[in-house]
C-alpha cells in the first residue's frame, strides 16, 4: 500500500494542536488549568458545539460554562494555555448563547481551521466516552475518572479503562475498464439519489485488506484489486476510526447491491460526480467533513 499525501488528508484527520499527553497524570490538573484566566474550554452537547462565526468554533473561558458537565484536557493551544473540554448531554435548548449558535461535527467539521477540527473531533470523541460509559464493563461499578478524563478506575476491581477505538474501512472503487468512472453505493438509510463509498468494521482478527476484500464483496459483488491506502480520519459515531483506500474492481460488470444494507450501486462518470461537487445535478454526495467526501474528491481531481 502507498502512503497518503498528508497535504491531502481529511479534514479531520491532521494534528494541528498539541494534546500534551504527558501532562494528563499531573494531580488537580483540570481543576488547576479551570482556574487559569488563559485556558479556554469548548463547550459540547449532544454532537454540537457553540460557533463564534462562520467557520469558527466558540472558545469560552472556564467561568463561563455551565455547572453539570463532564470536563477533559485536549492539550494545549498555541499560546501555551490548556485547551478543555466540557461535555454534556443532548438538550432541547442550547446551553448558552452563541454568536453563530450550535452545530454538529458533521455540519461545520469540513469548514473549520485545523486547530478548531482537531479540537472538536477530539472533544466529541472522548465526550461520548466520558457520558455513556461511567461504569466498569468488568463489574458494574461506578469508576472514577483519572488522567485528566482520558481514564477510568474502577474502584471496586481494580481495573483501568479507557475510551474505545472501532476501526472502520471505506473504499472508493475505481473501474478496471474505464479510469473515468467511479463506482458508488445508495444505503437503505438514505433518501434517493444519496450516493457515497462502501464502508464497514474490520472484524475480530481481521487485517484492513481482508476488511476492504469482505465488504465490498458483500455489499457491492465485486472483487477488489490494487488496494491503496489513503488516509484516517476519526469520526465519533459513535467512536469510528475511518481507513479510507481505493480499489479498483476486477469486472465492472460483477457490481451488484446487497439489497439489504445497499439498495443501489451504479457507475457514475467524472463529468456526473464532478457535477454532484458543485451541486449541479441530483446526486448528492457526503458532506465536506467526512473521509467519503476526500476520497470522492480525490478521485474526480485525479489523485486517487
Amino acid at each position: 500500500m502507498t502512503a497518503p499525501d498528508s497535504t491531502k488528508l481529511p479534514p479531520l484527520a491532521g494534528a494541528a494542536i498539541d494534546r500534551a499527553a504527558a501532562e494528563r497524570a499531573t494531580a488537580d490538573l483540570i481543576e488547576t488549568a479551570r482556574a487559569d484566566a488563559a485556558t479556554r474550554v469548548l463547550a459540547i452537547a449532544g454532537d454540537a458545539a457553540p460557533l463564534a462565526g462562520a467557520g469558527a468554533l466558540l472558545w469560552s473561558p472556564a467561568r463561563g460554562i455551565p455547572d453539570g458537565g463532564q470536563w477533559a484536557f485536549l492539550g494545549r493551544g498555541d499560546e501555551g494555555g490548556a485547551l478543555l473540554a466540557a461535555v454534556f448531554p443532548p438538550a432541547d435548548e442550547p446551553l448558552f448563547a452563541a454568536p453563530a449558535g450550535w452545530a454538529g461535527l458533521r455540519m461545520v467539521g469540513g469548514a473549520l481551521s485545523a486547530p478548531d477540527a482537531d479540537a472538536f473531533v477530539e472533544a466529541l470523541s472522548l465526550g461520548r466516552w466520558l457520558l455513556d460509559s461511567p461504569h466498569c464493563p468488568a463489574c458494574g461499578a461506578l469508576t472514577d475518572l483519572a488522567d485528566a478524563g482520558w481514564s477510568r478506575r474502577c474502584p471496586s476491581c481494580g481495573r483501568q479503562h479507557f475510551p474505545r477505538t472501532d476501526p472502520a474501512v471505506i473504499v472508493a472503487i475505481t473501474s478496471a475498464a474505464d479510469p473515468d468512472r467511479l463506482l458508488l453505493g445508495s444505503n437503505a438509510l438514505w433518501g434517493v439519489n444519496r450516493f457515497s463509498c462502501f464502508a464497514g468494521f474490520v472484524e475480530a482478527g481481521e487485517s484492513l485488506e481482508a476488511a476492504v476484500h469482505r465488504e465490498l464483496h458483500e455489499e457491492a459483488g465485486v472483487d477488489a484489486v490494487d488496494i491503496r491506502y489513503r488516509g484516517s480520519q476519526a469520526w465519533p459515531y459513535p467512536r469510528s476510526l475511518m481507513l479510507g483506500f481505493y480499489a479498483t474492481a476486477a469486472d465492472d460488470a460483477a457490481a451488484v447491491a446487497d439489497g439489504e444494507e445497499i439498495v443501489a450501486v451504479r457507475w457514475f462518470t467524472r463529468d456526473e460526480i464532478g457535477a454532484g461537487l458543485a451541486g449541479e445535478n441530483e446526486l448528492l454526495l457526503p458532506g465536506r467533513a467526512s473521509i467519503a467526501h476526500r476520497l470522492i474528491r480525490g478521485w474526480f481531481e485525479g489523485d486517487a
